[in-house]
């Protein structure tokens, strides 16, 4: 009853004055609920109540283009960077360092070819000098054999002569010999045979005579 009394007797101003706090305060709730549907956010910069109902997947979502885009070329910006300033040169020295190191080889290589080429040529040069001095001291041999041969038999034919010579003085003095005997058997058997027939001796020289008649004819 007296709560009811003071409220008849505040003023009109009071009264106003204390409804208008119930009327102004609202609760978070009120006022989400009062901001119309898809109405953007100021913190979040999210439609509230549209990313459940669009169902759009956030690349392809027009409202944020212009940030993918910016973000886009931001990382390619810093990928550009990246690869200009870091991994195009690492590449490009590893690339150089293989070309150096082909170089290399190949000039390794061609140096080691020249050195085989060059000792088989020393090699054939070598054999080839070593055939011409086995064919120079073959034929030496060859010809040095040759000439022994020659001489061995010049000597041998020259002994072959003197004993040749020998034979034949011998043969001729033993043909006189046999000649000398044969007469003087001549003359004995003709002064036989004469003794014989005629009973008489006939002196030497005229069975000589008769010997070397009858040789003579």
């Amino acid at each position: 009853m007296s709560v009811t009394l003071a409220s008849a007797e505040s003023t009109p101003f009071e009264i106003a004055q204390a409804e208008t706090p119930a009327d102004t305060h609202e609760t978070p709730a009120d006022t989400h609920a009062a901001q119309p549907a898809g109405e953007v956010h100021t913190e979040t910069g999210v439609a509230h109540g549209g990313e459940h109902a669009s169902g759009v997947f956030p690349p392809f979502d027009q409202t944020t283009f212009a940030s993918q885009l910016l973000w886009l070329a931001i990382t390619f910006g810093l990928f550009y960077l990246l690869m200009s300033k870091v991994v195009i040169p690492r590449i490009g020295g590893i690339l150089e360092t293989r070309h150096d190191r082909i170089a290399q080889d190949l000039d390794e290589a061609s140096r080691l070819k020249a050195e085989a080429d060059a000792a088989i040529a020393s090699y054939e040069q070598e054999l080839a000098a070593a055939r011409a001095k086995g064919n120079a001291i073959a034929a030496t041999a060859r010809d040095e054999a040759k000439a022994k041969a020659d001489a061995e038999r010049a000597k041998i034919e020259a002994s072959l002569q003197d004993k040749i010579a020998g034979a034949e003085t011998r043969i001729a003095e033993i043909k006189a010999k046999a000649l000398a005997d044969v007469g003087t058997i001549a003359e004995e058997t003709t002064a036989a045979v004469v003794e014989q027939l005629i009973g008489a001796k006939a002196s030497k020289a005229e069975i000589a005579s008769a010997v070397k008649s009858a040789a003579g004819e």
